[in-house]
């Protein structure tokens, strides 16, 4: 396996965004989700080793609030604050094209980032992407409730970080280990309660026929954080779109179908 070295590059408002890379060749990032202890290299661990053995340069960025990153207090985290600090620390890092993969919140920064940059983009892969929902749709969904209610406990515990993980999946138990309940908790411990409690995204469907880059999206029929409805959207608006659903897979699919994903978008960036 390809060594990691991260390094943190520092973005408007005196924050620092914390970069892991490993590979060589053609760009891409992963950008993953929101809740407690995420970062880039936890949410990817069972995908990115796979992308760089097939020839790809791979970044593996903390979102600002998560990670190694800088984590302000007492601030809303909108899109705009998520996507801006990101593509900033990407040019910083020297970055000038890539693909990128986004796992729910990370998928609704891909799609932004699309949006504002369209020539920084070569492809996106998708897998339960948010913000293409109104905010009331998705904090109904059952698992952001528990997720909202439990890490917004005074006495979050390492027992809430595991239910949360298992929360994800829909056979949990055959992927949570200690080390990756650990790992993340260490992070959940210094995050501050606003980068869920004030979390603001907008609702980016109606603009996703702006999209006009070749797109691959996934989806776990079981998802308890985000309707796998939102795949037609997709299918309806874009130019190049194609979705593959699966059954009894929660809302990692990277994770719980990992050969598979990692099979179909690498012979998807490989124009296969």
């Amino acid at each position: 396996m390809s060594e990691i070295k991260s390094k943190r590059h520092a973005v408007s408002g005196g924050y620092e965004i914390n970069i892991a890379e490993t590979g060589s060749g053609p760009c891409v990032v992963f950008i993953h989700g929101s809740g407690p202890g995420a970062s880039g290299v936890s949410n990817f661990k069972r995908n990115y080793a796979a992308f760089a053995a097939a020839g790809f340069h791979v970044v593996l960025p903390d979102l600002i609030g998560y990670g190694q990153s800088s984590m302000p207090e007492g601030i809303d985290y909108t899109l705009e604050l998520f996507t801006n600090t990101l593509y900033e620390a990407l040019r910083a890092a020297g970055i000038s094209k890539a693909t990128l993969v986004g796992n729910s919140l990370g998928g609704g920064i891909a799609i932004q980032m699309a949006l504002d940059h369209p020539e920084f983009i070569d492809r996106l892969i998708l897998m339960s992407p948010g913000c293409i929902e109104p905010i009331d749709v998705y904090f109904a969904m059952p698992g952001i409730a528990k997720m909202k209610s439990d890490f917004g406990s005074p006495n979050f515990t390492i027992e809430d970080q595991r239910r949360l993980i298992g929360n994800l999946m829909y056979e949990a138990e055959k992927f949570i280990t200690d080390e990756l309940v650990a790992e993340r908790f260490a992070v959940a411990r210094r995050q501050p309660k606003d980068v869920i409690a004030r979390m603001r995204t907008p609702n980016l469907q109606p603009r996703l026929n702006e999209l006009k880059m070749p797109i691959l999206g996934f989806w776990g029929l079981q998802d308890e954080f985000l309707p796998e409805s939102g795949a037609r959207y997709f299918l309806q608006q874009c130019e190049d779109a194609r979705f593959m659903t699966f059954n009894k897979v929660g809302h990692w699919v990277q994770v719980e179908r990992a050969e598979e994903f990692n099979r179909y978008s690498i012979g998807f960036l490989q124009g296969r």
